[in-house]
């Protein structure tokens, strides 16, 4: 890959945005959405995560610079904050028009979500509503799933709420390796404030609320959510463990995101009850 292509790659934050575009064309599949309209909804949630990624990256691009952030394209001059910010924008274009053709209800739906994105990016996440915009993020993808029906419905209200949940334990995680370096630049979103430890355990809390309100509320029982809900319950276990002993390591950080990847799996389970 060329070295600029990588820069570019290097600058869309590709973990989490594959991540979320997996979660959306799995729980959508499971929803037994039509195929090509599980297309349509992964091509625009994947348009959609690179614009907040590359916008992310070219908002802070100062700020890393500040802070020797060399594992930032941008930050190495391999490519300049112009050209990813171009590229956030266009992206940010694409996912609009897919979505539209998956119906206007949808579109203003996906709208609220991507604005979300770029104002955590361009102004909130230094304060209190940067929480509030990772749980707008996650809540809406059951709400954008059932609007993406030929028939468009509302989701269930507990689907939504699983989703807000998931949003917020991602947020929590997402910042928990990086608090001091974000506190120096004066960076104090809800996670900053309550520190690794209370952080860690409020994000794990979460995921198990989330599992167990997708069992108790879907009007089904399978065998996939068992599992999951299960995976999560010890994973919170495990985790309370490492909030007090490791508040500050990678460990909880990884524990909190495989709870995450738990309540996934729950919620695909019921994935055909997730629509009111």
């Amino acid at each position: 890959m060329p070295s600029t292509l990588r820069a570019i790659a290097g600058s869309a934050h590709l973990g989490p945005t594959l991540v979320v575009t997996t979660i959306t064309v799995v729980l959508a599949s499971a929803s037994e959405l039509e195929l090509w309209r599980v297309v349509v909804l992964g091509a625009m949630t994947l348009a959609n995560q690179l614009s907040i990624g590359w916008s992310n990256d070219a908002i802070d691009s100062a700020r890393d610079r500040d802070a020797h952030r060399v594992d930032k394209p941008i930050v190495r001059g391999e490519v300049s904050s112009r050209t990813v910010m171009t590229l956030a924008v266009c992206a940010a274009v694409v996912a609009i028009a897919l979505s539209l053709l998956l119906g206007p209800a949808l579109a203003v739906v996906h709208a609220v979500a991507l604005a979300a994105g770029w104002l955590y990016n361009a102004r909130l996440k230094r304060g209190l509503s940067a929480t509030l915009c990772y749980m707008v993020g996650f809540g809406l993808i059951p709400l954008m799933i059932t609007l993406a029906r030929a028939d468009p419905r509302p989701a269930a209200l507990w689907s939504i709420v699983v989703g807000g949940m998931l949003g917020l334990a991602a947020h929590f995680a997402n910042v928990l390796p990086d608090l001091d370096d974000d506190e120096r630049h004066g960076i104090r979103s809800l996670p900053h404030r309550l520190g690794a430890r209370v952080s860690g355990a409020v994000a794990l809390v979460a995921l198990a609320a989330a599992s167990v309100l997708a069992v108790t509320s879907a009007g089904i029982v399978t065998p996939v959510m068992l599992v999951g809900a299960t995976a999560t319950l010890v994973l919170l276990a495990v985790g309370i463990i490492a909030v007090f002993r490791q508040p500050h390591s990678r460990l909880l950080f990884r524990l909190i995101m495989l709870a995450a990847l738990s309540v996934v799996v729950t919620l695909t389970g019921a994935a055909t009850a997730i629509v009111n």
